[in-house]
């Protein structure tokens, strides 16, 4: 008998039980993924509307945010005194350029000049001299090239390196005898710019992340997060999920990591801020300065956009719309093969670190995400994933096996918007089918649970996952 949990509407919490769960029709309100902020578009701008309750002047100020997302940053100095400052060293002059049509990012294909959409995160193994830094970065940056690798830079200045990605497979069997191909990546830095790295560098691709309905998670109650969190497995499900604790700038206090691949940022104003400083080469009030280190001189020594080159005002109207892009509504929640996918998404217990629905604080930063019966399949906490999706670095009190769960919604619009399906922290995974089958650890009982459907229960599992 399979461990099964079903969703409590009223509060977002999960119940669980030893009943088998079998769905014949959809929950009242189940299209609408985010309540009603739910916006009814499906093709490449999908992931690029406003909250559908926005009202009209609101959306004026979500095209200028918009505005400042999408267009490029220049170089200092510069008549566009407003976006200049980008670099000395960056990985991008936008934030349109990595979350293309605001959705997900891939790694480089061979011929490209940058990796673009996917970054290297760096570090050392932390040691008691770095405690300070630790507590308010997460990590020990990497003594030379800092907590990010930038391979692009303004002219005079040689960027820090150049990354590729490079895969060995391996294949996996299901009871039936179908067999996937899963690809395990292989990192390679190449033309290091200022010299070799520390010899116990760590390193972390990621892919941009798609940017809907961020406003809504950081609106969820944390008592509803801490609700699912039990890191010592005291009901013994297999699932320890913990949330991550991490330095907020503003307050100067530890508190709940939500946002990143490893829930290392708590609010989505520091993420956004992190984004400009370190993607971008932008100091804001609260990253200030360059991101270059103190080993690279010359870089130090490159004129800026003045301090800070991202003002309050363009930091408030880009978190404004990036708190606001809406999540588009379900497809076929009703089809009969969708909700067996659904049943057996349960069976198998993705559920478990996928919460279906959290209802989100009547205090929320916005008056329009407030209130709202939310579905993102996500808990936001880490869970430890196994040594096969491992990057073996740690971020604040995330280990190197430990990633956030990834919030679902709108991944089943992935193609339209990106124009691709590669899945996972380092787009590893070419499909959907490959994203479930590299899950281990904490998942790996629900990984053995899908490796027994059969071909009608796979294609089932998908259809579903494809309505999200």
């Amino acid at each position: 008998m399979f461990r099964l949990c079903v969703p409590l509407l009223a509060i977002g919490l999960t119940a669980c039980g030893d009943e088998a769960v079998h769905f014949d029709r959809a929950e009242p309100g189940e299209a609408l993924s985010a309540g009603a902020a739910t916006v009814m578009k499906f093709d490449q701008s999908a992931f690029s509307m406003p909250s559908a309750n926005l009202s009209p002047l609101r959306r004026l100020d979500f095209s200028v945010g918009n505005s400042f997302f999408r267009n490029p940053w220049v170089i200092a100095p510069a008549s566009t005194t407003a976006r200049d400052g980008l670099g000395p060293l960056f990985n991008t002059n936008a934030c349109q350029s990595c979350h293309i049509k605001d959705g997900r990012g891939h790694p480089p294909e061979g011929d490209a000049s940058n990796s673009v959409s996917m970054l290297v995160r760096l570090s050392i193994p932390a040691t008691e001299a770095h405690a300070d830094v630790v507590h308010q970065r997460g990590i020990a940056p990497e003594p030379t090239y800092g907590g990010q690798l930038q391979d692009m830079a303004i002219p005079g200045i040689a960027p820090e390196g150049k990354v590729r990605l490079s895969f060995t497979t391996h294949r996996v069997k299901f009871a039936d005898g179908h067999e996937v191909e899963l690809r395990r990546p292989q990192l390679d830095i190449t033309e290091l710019g200022y010299g070799p790295m520390h010899p116990q560098t760590l390193f972390s691709p990621r892919v941009a992340p798609p940017m809907i309905g961020l406003g809504l998670l950081e609106a969820i109650p944390e008592a509803a997060l801490l609700a699912n969190a039990d890191p010592d497995d005291l009901n013994g499900d297999g699932i320890s999920g913990r949330p991550n604790r991490v330095y907020d700038q503003v307050t100067g206090e530890t508190v709940i990591g939500r946002f990143g691949w490893k829930a290392g940022q708590p609010t989505l104003n520091q993420q956004n801020a992190d984004a400009f400083f370190n993607d971008m080469g932008l100091s804001t009030s609260l990253l200030t300065g360059n991101s270059c280190t103190e080993r690279q001189v010359e870089c130090r020594a490159m004129p800026d956009g003045g301090e800070p080159e991202v003002s309050d005002r363009i930091l408030s109207q880009v978190l404004f719309y990036t708190r606001n892009l809406g999540v588009p509504a379900r497809r076929n929640v009703d089809a009969p093969q969708v909700l067996a996918g659904k049943t057996l998404f349960h069976r198998a217990g993705c559920q478990s670190c996928h919460t279906p629905q959290f209802t989100t604080d009547a205090d929320a930063a916005e008056p329009e995400l407030a209130n709202q019966l939310i579905r993102p399949y996500t808990d936001l906490l880490l869970h430890d994933m196994g040594e096969g999706l491992a990057d073996g670095r740690p971020e604040f009190e995330a280990s190197g096996r430990e990633w956030r769960t990834p919030p679902l919604w709108g991944i089943g619009l992935t193609q339209a918007v990106s124009g691709h399906t590669r899945f996972l922290h380092d787009g590893r995974a070419r499909n959907l089918m490959e994203a479930i089958l590299w899950h281990g650890g904490e998942a790996e009982q629900a990984r053995r649970h899908v490796l027994e459907f059969d071909s009608e229960e796979r294609a089932a599992l998908l259809a579903f996952l494809e309505s999200l």
